[in-house]
């Protein structure tokens, strides 16, 4: 059976990002919401019952009134009358019969046994015992008014057909009693039109809620879009720039190696070139001097050895250039030392080095970017500060480790500046300074210089985390007598 492989799906970089920027903002927007929706129907299902319960108190203060109205308008038969006076009984339920109002409005009367005697909008009704009669939820209704006539006043909520449609309905009756006749006298309204009133009013919550939601939604929406559109704005913006940073990198490192093996190629042509041809004519002089039993052979042959001992500290030098061996065989303080010797030799600039020997080493990758940062230093300060003196430093601390080189010369050109280089062309300022950027970028470092018309100095911070503890078992050779 051949097993199903999903694929599996690694986001990108920038999907990544874009994740982590929408998902909290979409997180918190929903927690918003529903914070939003609860607080909002909780406070309008308060409003909402306290208008249920204000419009409710009406109605039974309405009730209140009409029965009181009724009972005082039957005081002086009631009153009057004895128990088993049967005109005033008769009188009475004629009163009562005639007492509707509204639609639905009217008075019932119930003995104690639950025999009906009014109920002028259900004529049905009278005379027939209705003890046991319960409404849809279940509930004695007609026993409810005895027992409440029985305990003085009182309020019913119950269910009840509508004389107008005949369907059952809520009603809130208020019962008094009649005792010398024990009778069950009351009235009730229906309250479903204030049912109705606050079921409006809960749809209307709702659909407000829906719409909070699709606003909050919309908007939303369209902060996502814009978190899309602005990230892929600056991805391109940033892949633009990066291509075109790319592009000036790789540009410059072919410059870099052209500029470089021109300048080997010109040193091999100027110097070893012409030391060799120079040891070629004087080998040839002395062979022909030695053939012909000159005497002055042997002068001839020392100074083409001469030339050739020229040749050979040429090519040392070269070589030292492009990759010190001191570098690697005592460290970084003997090679700097070294280069700076050799530069004051060579330039007739008076020079100075000093170190502080201490234990931490230095790695590799630092100490070779350090010696290339000062030979860009030496290379700037020769072709273009004109100065006349300099001194390099270089010593570590409890934070890592400081390279100082410090001139007397005319500082460093403003920027768009240009000066004449060694060759007489015009030279670009600034790539030196740029390459020494990126190789403190690359050490986590940091440069500072400081450039006025009296002296430029430059100063490299390399971080404790590129320094080797010299207790470990294999350290990378490094300061050593500030290696």
């Amino acid at each position: 059976m051949k097993r199903l492989v999903l694929p599996r799906i690694a986001p990108s970089y920038g999907q990544k990002l874009f994740l982590l920027a929408t998902l909290p903002l979409i997180l918190a927007v929903t927690a918003i919401s529903a914070l939003v929706a609860d607080q909002s129907r909780a406070l309008a299902e308060r409003e909402i019952a306290a208008l249920e319960r204000q419009m409710i108190e009406a109605k039974k203060a309405e009730l209140r009134n009409y029965v009181t109205q009724a009972r005082n308008g039957l005081n002086y038969i009631y009153g009057m009358a004895g128990p088993d006076n049967l005109e005033a009984r008769r009188r009475v339920k004629q009163i009562l019969s005639a007492m509707t109002y509204g639609e639905d409005g009217f008075f019932f009367v119930y003995d104690y046994d639950g025999t009906n005697l009014v109920s002028p909008r259900q004529t049905d009704m009278i005379n027939r015992n209705w003890w046991d009669l319960t409404d849809g939820d279940g509930r004695h209704v007609v026993r409810d008014f005895i027992d409440t006539a029985r305990e003085g006043t009182g309020w019913v909520t119950h269910l009840w057909p509508k004389p107008a449609t005949g369907e059952e309905a809520l009603m809130v009756s208020y019962v008094t009693a009649l005792h010398s006749w024990k009778w069950a006298m009351g009235t009730g309204v229906f309250i479903d039109d204030v049912l109705a009133t606050t079921a409006a009013a809960r749809a209307d919550v709702e659909a407000r809620v829906r719409r909070t939601f699709f606003y909050i939604g919309a908007i939303t929406a369209a902060a996502l879009i814009a978190v899309f559109a602005s990230g892929m704005f600056l991805n391109i913006r940033e892949r633009r720039l990066a291509d075109a940073k790319l592009k000036e990198l790789t540009q410059r490192v072919f410059d870099a190696q052209e500029e470089e093996r021109g300048r080997v190629a010109r040193e091999l042509h100027d110097g070893i070139s012409q030391l060799l041809v120079g040891v070629r004519y004087a080998l040839d002089s002395a062979r022909r001097r030695f053939d012909a039993g000159d005497a002055r052979a042997s002068e001839t042959l020392d100074r083409g050895m001469t030339s050739l001992s020229d040749a050979i500290q040429e090519v040392r030098r070269i070589s030292r250039d492009l990759r010190p061996g001191v570098l690697d065989d005592l460290g970084l303080g003997p090679a700097l030392k070294a280069l700076v010797v050799d530069f004051g030799a060579r330039t007739g600039i008076e020079t100075a080095f000093d170190t502080v020997v201490f234990r931490n080493r230095l790695d590799n990758d630092t100490k070779i970017s350090l010696y290339r940062i000062a030979q860009e230093a030496l290379t700037n300060v020769e072709r273009h500060s004109g100065a006349t003196r300099l001194s390099v430093d270089l010593r570590g601390h409890r934070n890592g480790a400081t390279l100082r080189i410090s001139d007397n010369g005319r500082g460093i050109a403003p920027p768009g500046a240009a000066s004449l280089g060694a060759s007489g062309k015009v030279a670009r300022q600034g790539i030196g300074l740029r390459n020494m950027q990126e190789r403190v970028d690359q050490m986590d470092g940091s440069l500072r210089i400081q450039s006025t018309r009296s002296g430029t100095v430059i100063e490299v911070q390399v971080p404790l985390s590129h320094i080797v503890d010299p207790t470990a078992r294999t350290p990378a050779p490094g300061l050593s007598g500030a290696k």
